[in-house]
């Protein structure tokens, strides 16, 4: 398969789950997935990141060795939302690796209260916060605060998981 080429063909679940099936769980076509999402023009980079997070969701093994080239890439100015956003939306629901959990924890901090992020960058970073905040609970106040303080203006769907955080926060 041409990789670039199926992603320029078309932006679908269809295409994206073509690709993931492709990559499967071999790292070489994830790298090479992955290598586009980092490395190749605009409209390259945003459609390859809805296979990438999908290729971690199946196989989180997959991003191992990229984390650090990751966390670099997120420190870009001027990233189009689909590249915060599939790239927070990766680190829900796998095991982070702990020499990058400030980091992480520092970038979702800053796309949750930034007045001008994306809903679902900013949903996706209040889960992972949630989720580092069992293995740190010195951040549930500050994460509490900032997510009672923006729920009054914010849309339903940032009321909805926000309010669904509050009550898991309250448990830890």
């Amino acid at each position: 398969m041409n990789l670039r080429q199926e992603i320029l063909k078309e932006h679908s679940k269809a295409q994206c789950t073509k690709i993931v099936k492709w990559v499967g769980s071999s790292q070489s076509r994830f790298d090479e997935l992955f290598n586009l999402f980092l490395n190749d023009e605009y409209r390259v980079v945003q459609r390859s990141a809805w296979p990438v997070s999908y290729c971690v969701d199946a196989h989180p093994e997959l991003i191992r060795k990229h984390w650090k080239e990751l966390m670099d890439y997120l420190k870009k100015p001027n990233l189009h939302d689909a590249v915060k956003r599939n790239s927070v939306r990766l680190m829900q629901h796998i095991e982070l690796p702990k020499a990058y959990h400030g980091e992480i924890m520092n970038r979702c901090f800053t796309y949750l209260e930034s007045p001008d992020e994306a809903l679902a960058v900013k949903c996706f970073s209040m889960t992972v916060l949630q989720n580092l905040a069992k293995d740190y609970p010195e951040i549930k106040t500050e994460l509490k605060l900032i997510i009672e303080d923006q729920l009054p203006q914010q849309t339903a769907g940032f009321k909805s998981r926000g309010k669904k955080i509050l009550k898991e926060l309250e448990k830890l």
